[in-house]
């Protein structure tokens, strides 16, 4: 005899569901790397997470969207989400999740794009240099692709 079997068939049912909706989770959450630790380390410069597995990831805030210029004392709270999967900064009113951490994705897609164009838009000797040799050799190089669209398939 198992467990439902003296209750009303609905709520058999119900609970057989819910056990099931349970190891489900159960089975996605261990496929994914949770954080069961998060801290600032203020003599590193770090934001240090410890993972399920044993592993710890430490990154700059710097990199991360919202924590750029944040004050040691800001950084310092850090609230793990109840299932490990994301960070909070209670006094920056910023959320991170950890598997795009991980990931090597610190901020919105569109953050991101933003960053990598200040980035392109940054002078250096080192790409003035560059440009100058580029413009020796006749400018960028054309893209192969440009006579491709002429070609017939019939």
């Amino acid at each position: 005899m198992t467990e439902f079997e003296n209750n009303p068939k609905w709520l058999g049912e119900g609970l057989k569901r819910i056990a099931q909706a349970k190891i489900r989770g159960e089975a996605m959450l261990a496929d994914s790397l949770q954080a069961v630790a998060a801290k600032y380390d203020p003599r590193k410069k770090l934001i240090v997470i410890q993972l399920t597995n044993g592993a710890n990831f430490s990154f700059p805030p710097h990199l991360a969207q919202g924590l750029q210029g944040a004050k040691p004392a800001e950084l310092k709270i850090i609230e793990l989400s109840p299932q490990g999967t994301g960070l909070h900064w209670p006094k920056l009113d910023v959320d991170l999740a950890v598997t795009g951490l991980l990931s090597g994705v610190f901020g919105s897609r569109h953050w991101t794009r933003e960053q990598a164009a200040r980035a392109g838009r940054t002078k250096s000797e080192a790409k003035t240099l560059a440009a100058r040799a580029n413009g020796a050799k006749g400018g960028r190089p054309k893209t192969p692709t440009a006579g491709l669209a002429s070609i017939s398939t019939n």
